[in-house]
């Protein structure tokens, strides 16, 4: 899943899943976005975007949530304006939670899971989760700012185990 692409400009990161079976609990995948200060690029995260948070600059933004994965295509889509971020952020990690809300749940308990990283009309990467399906969570790509200014991708799976919670805090570490 690794592209060596450099000056990456406005991606976006695009999930689907299936919907749980009846009377189960709903599926719900969240797109997680940290951004890392220049100062700190493995330190705690400037902010998060989520479902429930907007980068204050409006340059990362969830376009489409869902709490079931019911409908066709992609059910959660964020879009990164990295070409307009502030020269402050040298890093941008983005993730993929399962909400435990009704117990733990994994990818390889959640049916028809993908994710999609393109730039415009290209895709810089795929993947179905299967190599992290004991996993709660995991991280999905990575971007970083060169001295340059220009942004490059590196595309990865790394599985986590905990809430959404503890991977806030773990996903943008160099011990993953």
């Amino acid at each position: 899943m690794s592209t060596p692409n450099k000056d990456i400009e406005k991606v976006e990161v695009r999930v689907k899943w299936d919907p749980s079976a009846a009377g189960e609990p709903a599926n719900d995948l969240d797109i997680i976005a940290a951004t890392y200060e220049k100062d700190a690029p493995y330190g705690s995260p400037a902010y998060l975007v989520h479902f429930d948070s907007r980068s204050p600059d409006g340059t990362i933004t969830l376009n489409r949530d869902s709490r079931t994965g019911q409908g066709y295509g992609f059910d959660e889509v964020m879009t990164l304006e990295l070409d307009r971020l502030s020269d402050a952020y040298a890093r941008v990690v983005v993730g993929v939670a399962i909400q435990q809300r009704d117990g733990r749940k994994t990818f390889g308990q959640v049916e028809h899971t993908a994710v999609q990283i393109r730039e415009g009309y290209t895709n810089l990467a795929e993947d179905d989760f299967s190599s992290v399906a004991a996993a709660t969570a995991a991280v999905v790509a990575e971007f970083v700012r060169d001295p340059s200014g220009s942004w490059g991708f590196h595309g990865t799976v790394r599985g986590f185990d905990g809430d959404p919670d503890s991977f806030t805090a773990a996903m943008g570490s160099r011990s993953r």
